[in-house]
């Protein structure tokens, strides 16, 4: 495991009820379909499948009232893709009169390996009550069984734990009422000429219209909330395809209202069942605010967007700024800790001083546009981390960046100070070329999240092959294991890993994952 929960009951935050106001004002229209299964289908080994599980036809879906089930009998739902929504059925019985209620447990699964695995055997560290499953019992038959909450699915599996010996019961008219903000109608789609790009494509963005919400939320399975991290990374894919520019400046507004006593923006914030900021920060997912605000101005000027928040931008970067030494070296504590990547087994020192320069980069354009007089301090502070990023952190012998005081080299130092651009062109090429020669194929880190990082380096560089071909490596080779939507995590070299412990919690559908389309739209097309 390489994240941890915080903790943090002594912090208090503001609520700025102006910028609370306009976040309401910006709330999306939930778009809403009606659909339906496509086929019944079973469970089967299968060695090309996810943890090698996948599904065959039982029966086309129109057989669905033929299947009279009595005790320990099932069936499964095939909706043909991934949907994110609410479920319900209608359910009658046949055979004598009902002299005893129908108990049924319906299993909501985005993947087939979800149905292999048994909830009872999860002994993972996050809440067991993210389970999609459901124990109902219905007295009196012929009903409608509605359910309340939303689930993200694919799959539903229907099992009849107990009739009684006199009767079955029967299913018929299953639907889901699909919820979205997003709108495909507004989407142009790149023709490409590669099959599988397209592919990488088409579920990337099922993979973020899935995500669009009331927010932009992490995962509509799971920790259903907005994440800045996800947030930056999901607006970019935003601008490349729905251009939904007032679901972005909602999820601003709502970071900007609710900083902390401290001025931090904390790492996310919860919508329901009232707006409400997590005790968890993260350095640089608060600097990220400095950079959703500037990707969003230079996406689309709004000079009222950029008054009401650019102090708090502004803020960010100060209290950075506070955890830099004389040397321009970046001193990061754990008490405000720098994300980077789930994984804990490398040193994020380098790669934390390359996402503040970086983002101080952006805040320097955010400055220029609000003709802010300190602006030349902001200057001065970002030569002085360049200079110690040259001279300190670059190893001319070896021509990569070290990080922490063994001088660690992994892919995570190279990547962000490409994206920081600390080096010229020609010098960065370079040091990617580096990086696919001695730290390639990538080891330890499992998330979409960091190989986007990865991949954009590698087209920022220059090195557009070496970036498809880890894009089809990685986001394709989700594909081949039945992916409709990209996931939260996954290891090319252990598919079934998890970092709760259990896959059983892995999200099938994440935010963070989405950026193929980000990422094609812009260098490729």
């Amino acid at each position: 495991m390489g994240f941890t929960f915080q903790i943090n009951d002594d912090v208090h935050f503001e609520h700025n009820q102006q910028l609370l106001a306009k976040s309401t004002a910006n709330r999306p229209q939930l778009h809403h379909q009606t659909l339906t299964p496509t086929r019944l289908v079973e469970l089967v080994k299968d060695a090309h499948g996810l943890e090698g599980w996948g599904v065959k036809q039982l029966a086309p879906i129109s057989d669905l009232s033929n299947y009279q089930l009595k005790r320990d009998e099932k069936l499964i739902l095939d909706f043909g893709n991934h949907q994110v929504g609410r479920f319900s059925m209608d359910i009658a019985s046949v055979g004598s009169p009902m002299d005893a209620p129908l108990y049924v447990k319906l299993k909501f699964a985005e993947m087939p390996a979800e149905l292999a695995r048994k909830s009872e055997d999860y002994t993972g560290w996050l809440s067991r009550s993210w389970i999609q499953e459901e124990y109902v019992h219905l007295d009196t038959l012929p009903a409608k069984l509605s359910l309340p909450r939303r689930y993200s699915f694919r799959y539903v599996e229907i099992t009849v734990i107990d009739t009684s010996p006199k009767w079955q019961a029967v299913f018929t008219n299953p639907t889901v009422i699909t919820d979205s903000s997003a709108d495909l109608a507004t989407v142009a789609v790149p023709k490409l000429e590669d099959q599988q790009l397209t592919k990488i494509y088409q579920v990337g963005l099922k993979t973020l219209e899935d995500c669009m919400q009331d927010v932009f939320e992490d995962g509509p399975k799971r920790d259903r909330r907005l994440w800045i991290g996800d947030l930056r990374l999901q607006a970019l894919a935003d601008y490349a395809t729905f251009k939904n520019t007032d679901l972005i400046k909602r999820c601003l507004y709502l970071f900007g209202a609710m900083p902390a006593d401290d001025g931090r923006i904390p790492a996310n914030v919860f919508t329901q069942p009232t707006e409400t900021p997590d005790d968890t920060f993260l350095f640089d997912y608060s600097l990220f605010f400095v950079s959703i605000l500037a990707d969003y101005e230079a996406f689309n000027t709004d000079q009222m967007v950029l008054d009401d928040l650019y102090a708090i931008a502004k803020r960010q970067m100060d209290l950075a700024l506070t955890k830099v030494d004389d040397r321009g070296a970046l001193q990061l504590d754990e008490d405000y800790p720098v994300f980077v990547d789930w994984s804990n087994d490398f040193d994020k020192a380098t790669a934390g001083q390359a996402i503040l320069i970086y983002t101080l980069k952006q805040f320097i354009t955010l400055a220029k546009m609000t003709h802010d007089t300190e602006i030349e301090q902001y200057k001065a502070q970002l030569a002085k981390l360049e200079d110690f990023a040259k001279t300190t952190l670059f190893d001319p012998e070896a021509g990569l960046f070290v990080s922490g005081p063994d001088r660690e080299i992994n892919v995570a130092s190279q990547v962000w100070m490409t994206l920081a651009h600390v080096l010229d062109s020609s010098a960065t090429r370079e040091l990617m070329t580096k990086t696919v020669q001695q730290l390639f194929p990538i080891k330890g880190i499992a998330t979409p999240y960091m190989y986007h990082h990865v991949t954009e380096a590698l087209f920022e560089a220059g090195l557009t092959d070496e970036a498809v071909k880890l894009m089809k490596a990685y986001w394709g080779k989700m594909i081949d294991l039945g992916a409709d939507t990209y996931w939260e995590a996954f290891d090319p070299d252990k598919p079934d890993y998890s970092p709760y412990g259990s896959p059983i919690l892995n999200s099938y559908c994440h935010a963070w994952s989405c950026t193929p389309v980000y990422l094609i739209e812009k260098y490729l097309v």
